[in-house]
């Protein structure tokens, strides 16, 4: 049933052809793993799948908050997990191979002021959903002061565990065991980089999100996300194939119905203060076990935003007192003039 699903899968007239490869390959793989296993099929079949995606939409929240309890207990679970290079978050961990240099490379286009081995010192990063810190760490080890945030309280004691091994990152990176907007009262304006990486798809209240990380980041400051589509390929791939025959991460952990997509998370952004300044599409081959770039955001994307700058300030010219406009056009209009005196 798979190969049935191929006929969509390539309609995608924006997928290049190393794109289109690698799905082939991944897909290739699942059907023949599938196939050992008599008797088995798939979860759901592909009309019903496909009536899905186009009635399914994302959960209205009524909290005042942008964390999820049900994804928290999701999570709670795995919280012993996360340095398992070969477990549920191996791909998470490959992850940085793309997402450390793409945060690191931006961040020094914009700056000509960096420092050789410490290329991010001197920059203050929140890393929201920070896990146990699997994004903080090379964060921190290229300079950086991070503070990490996480509604899981046990993630952040894997976290806090794993840094105290360097004592260099001990100094150099804090943890909190908080949701985003239970700090913006005592951070505003606080950091220069915010990092959201594969978290605003388990977020209960997308918008709130996005204008507490307005809020904590100081102006013309930067917003790294990472994320998952909301097409239909994300579906067959990121969840039936990706949780339920391939096993890559725990079945349960993505809702197909909170996955963004990039046109609805820019609309977000700039209602709220940020302009995109680069998005870009990732693949994920579980073959090698590696993640690339792509030019398709089909499935997963990452985007970096900037908040805008301060309005400019008036020119001195502008903000004369009346007493003094009057006196300076007094003095022009007697400009040139001959006193009575000298005639």
């Amino acid at each position: 049933m798979l190969s049935i699903s191929m006929s969509f899968i390539y309609a995608d007239d924006h997928a290049d052809l190393s794109f289109q490869t690698g799905l082939r390959d991944i897909l290739q793989e699942s059907k023949r793993k599938r196939q050992l296993k008599s008797g088995s099929t798939l979860p759901v079949s592909l009309t019903e799948m496909k009536s899905n995606i186009f009635t399914a939409k994302r959960p209205f929240s009524t909290s005042h908050s942008s964390v999820d309890s049900e994804e928290i207990k999701k999570f709670q679970l795995l919280a012993h997990k996360w340095w398992d290079e070969e477990g549920e978050y191996a791909a998470l961990h490959s992850m940085n191979d793309i997402r450390v240099p793409f945060i690191r490379d931006t961040l020094l286009s914009m700056s000509s002021n960096y420092q050789l081995g410490n290329p991010l010192s001197g920059i203050k990063i929140l890393d929201v959903g920070c896990g146990g810190g699997l994004l903080s760490e090379p964060l921190g080890r290229l300079g950086a002061s991070v503070t990490g945030i996480d509604p899981v309280e046990d993630n952040i004691r894997t976290a806090d565990r794993h840094k105290s091994f360097d004592p260099v990152l001990a100094e150099r990176i804090q943890y909190k065991s908080s949701s985003l907007e239970e700090i913006v009262e005592d951070s505003m304006e606080t950091f220069d980089v915010i990092v959201a990486s594969e978290v605003v798809e388990h977020v209960a209240d997308l918008e709130m999100f996005i204008k507490c990380c307005s809020q904590v980041l100081k102006p013309e400051g930067s917003l790294f996300i990472t994320t998952i589509n909301k097409t239909q390929l994300s579906y067959v791939l990121g969840i039936v194939v990706a949780e339920k025959i391939m096993g890559i991460v725990p079945e349960g952990t993505h809702e197909w119905e909170k996955f963004v997509p990039p046109e609805e998370l820019e609309r977000l952004l700039e209602s709220n203060g940020f302009s995109v300044r680069s998005m870009k599409g990732m693949l994920y081959n579980p073959l090698s076990g590696s993640w690339s770039w792509v030019q398709s955001t089909s499935l997963n994307y990452a985007l970096h935003a900037v908040r805008a700058g301060p309005p400019p300030q008036p020119h001195a010219t502008d903000t004369l007192p009346e007493t003094d406009v009057q006196q300076h056009s007094a003095t022009a209009g007697t400009a040139g003039t001959v006193p009575d005196s000298a005639v």
